[in-house]
């Protein structure tokens, strides 16, 4: 039996910085269809008739007959907790700690999408972590005024 010993990184070989970026990302005609969808209160998902799968997010191409996706399908308003987390450590532009995070697949979608999860008391952690196991129901909240971001809507507890 071999045991070793973790061997630290000495500091000269670790490289501290930031980066603070501001970026232009072309969504394409797949992502431009799905966000213009949000400004309407409506989550679409594409859809490939070769293999029958609908995903969400969308996307130009099926990963299972690796055809073109080759329509639009509207996401269901409620669907099922996949995986969920309770994020308890600060991040930059993100809600200030604690705050939740499920995938969930949407009624009618054959995939799963992450956003946040609102609306519950996660001040009692393992409780509120209970609450969001695999197999609960949530349905979608959008905000009053949508701007075509996937913040524009987030999930709740149906």
């Amino acid at each position: 039996m071999s045991t070793t010993t973790a061997i630290p990184t000495p500091a000269h070989h670790v490289v501290h910085g930031e980066w603070h970026i501001r970026y232009n990302y072309p969504v394409g005609e797949v992502g431009a269809k799905f966000f213009d969808a949000l400004k309407q209160k409506r989550i679409v998902a594409t859809r490939c008739s070769a293999s029958g799968l609908t995903y969400l997010p969308p996307r130009a191409y099926c990963e299972r007959s690796f055809e073109r996706c080759d329509g639009y399908v509207d996401a269901g308003a409620e669907g099922t907790i996949e995986a969920a987390t309770i994020v308890s450590a600060a991040f930059d532009n993100l809600p200030p700690p604690p705050y939740a995070v499920a995938f969930v697949r949407l009624d009618g979608v054959s995939t799963a999408m992450a956003n946040f999860v609102r609306g519950m008391d996660l001040g009692d952690v393992p409780a509120a972590a209970a609450r969001l196991k695999p197999g609960t129901r949530v349905r979608v909240e959008f905000v009053d005024q949508p701007q075509g971001k996937v913040t524009d809507f987030h999930y709740v507890l149906a």
